[in-house]
């Protein structure tokens, strides 16, 4: 096979992250403490996952880091936004999430990082408000004033590449709306400053309008419209989301398959969560649990495939619930009861208690997602990365699509697109190679 012309990853790469809270900052710090020896990258494809080319008998599975052409983690540098005025070193010790000991080796650098003023308005997260906030007579100022910040960081820190990743609040739900249906009747509507754009959607706009791969990592709808795909194609730029796919619908995106694979009913998968950090107090408000509920549910819809399985699959009660409990900080538990139904119609269950760390989670796949969007770009991709949807809840897709949600399809579909990216064959798992 012919390999993809890919450019190098020379230079240094900026990381732009839109919120500098848990998740940014366990990245942050977490990419530092890496960078100095003191610990290892855990979670990170990028980092620490193999790539297996040719034959099982061939023997070769490489470090995909040693493969493809990824920048190295001494080259990124982190920039971003936030409502609340806290450096980095100050927002990861409100984020309780890693260690002070930890933090007080890499506090100058962390400290080094301080936030710029975010665009935010209240319409579209109700439980947050801060004062390190944007002001402008209207949606398409505030999005150039974000132009202008990244500019500006890419002049100062003279960085050669740029990657977006969204690590803010849940919005409230939101359709598409006439504005969104085109990229004039959007930019109209920033000028109108239309109600269903929110603070979301002005990020990705400033983004691709200078042809920065944009990933989503909350459930809004911010670039998954038709004006921001439309955008996309016209600056040639990646673009991914949206969800990150951490705790819970991790889970269920290895349970679930598993089942399906086995032809074992499911009657009903009753969920819940408690989480007790920013993340959690978003979401006890109704309308941003409405964005977050329909990410979260999805997944078992298009696992299931009812309509080719209505046997086992017709009338799944799929329940889901997130409740707010501050003790228990950004280390959210999550309980699953699966209802089984098995052999001549007789009942079982499956119970899981997963007590994982939120932000533990996110900020690995943040970094694997940042940089395989820069890989993308350099070799010429544009539009939906789909090969990526294996990092999210909701994967973005084309239209007339269903997304794939099953876990290990979307790691071969992963693998399989570096391969290409290489010029290797693909790999089918077919293996009669070896038996003919």
């Amino acid at each position: 096979m012919k390999s993809v012309e890919i450019k190098p990853a020379t230079g240094k790469l900026g990381v732009l992250l839109v919120g500098l809270g848990a998740v940014s900052t366990t990245l942050i710090a977490g990419v530092l403490a890496v960078r100095r020896g003191l610990s290892k990258p855990i979670g990170s494809l990028s980092q620490m996952g193999t790539l297996r080319l040719g034959k099982r008998t061939d023997n070769r599975s490489p470090r995909i880091a040693d493969v493809l052409p990824l920048a190295g983690l001494d080259a990124v540098v982190f920039g971003g936004w936030d409502l609340f005025d806290d450096n980095c070193y100050e927002a990861a010790r409100t984020a309780g999430v890693l260690d002070a000991v930890l933090l007080d080796q890499i506090r100058p650098e962390l400290e080094a990082i301080k936030p710029w003023p975010a665009v935010f308005d209240r319409q579209y997260v109700k439980r947050l408000d801060g004062p390190n906030v944007k002001k402008g007579p209207h949606k398409l100022d505030l999005a150039n004033q974000v132009v202008a910040d990244i500019r500006k960081f890419k002049a100062d820190h003279q960085l050669d590449r740029l990657v977006m990743v969204w690590c803010g609040s849940t919005e409230i739900f939101m359709e598409e709306s006439p504005a969104h249906q085109s990229l004039a009747a959007f930019e109209a509507g920033l000028l109108a400053n239309d109600v269903t754009i929110p603070s979301s959607m002005i990020y990705t706009y400033a983004a691709l309008k200078e042809g920065i791969p944009f990933a989503n990592g909350a459930p809004n709808l911010s670039c998954d419209i038709p004006a921001m795909v439309e955008l996309a194609a016209l600056t040639k730029t990646p673009i991914v989301g949206k969800d990150l796919k951490t705790g819970q619908t991790l889970i269920k995106t290895i349970i679930a398959p598993g089942l399906k694979a086995r032809l074992l009913g499911v009657e009903g998968w009753y969920s819940t969560n408690i989480l007790g950090n920013r993340d959690g107090e978003v979401l006890d408000d109704p309308e941003s649990f409405k964005t977050k509920e329909e990410s979260k549910k999805s997944v078992l819809d298009y696992i299931f495939q009812a309509h080719l399985y209505p046997d086992l699959y017709k009338e799944v009660h799929h329940v889901v619930r997130i409740n707010y409990y501050p003790p228990r900080g950004d280390n959210k538990e999550g309980w699953d009861n699966v209802d089984l139904v098995g052999w001549l119609g007789y009942k079982m269950q499956l119970k899981i208690n997963f007590l994982c760390r939120d932000s533990i989670l996110a900020a690995p796949i943040v970094l694997d997602v940042a940089l395989f969007l820069d890989l993308a770009k350099r070799a010429g991709l544009s539009g939906i990365q789909e090969w990526l949807s294996f990092y999210f809840k909701s994967p973005q897709h084309a239209p007339g699509l269903y997304p794939e949600h099953d876990l290990f399809i979307q790691l071969m579909k992963l693998k399989n697109t570096m391969r290409w990216m290489i010029g290797e064959e693909l790999i089918t798992h077919l293996g009669r190679e070896y038996y003919d």
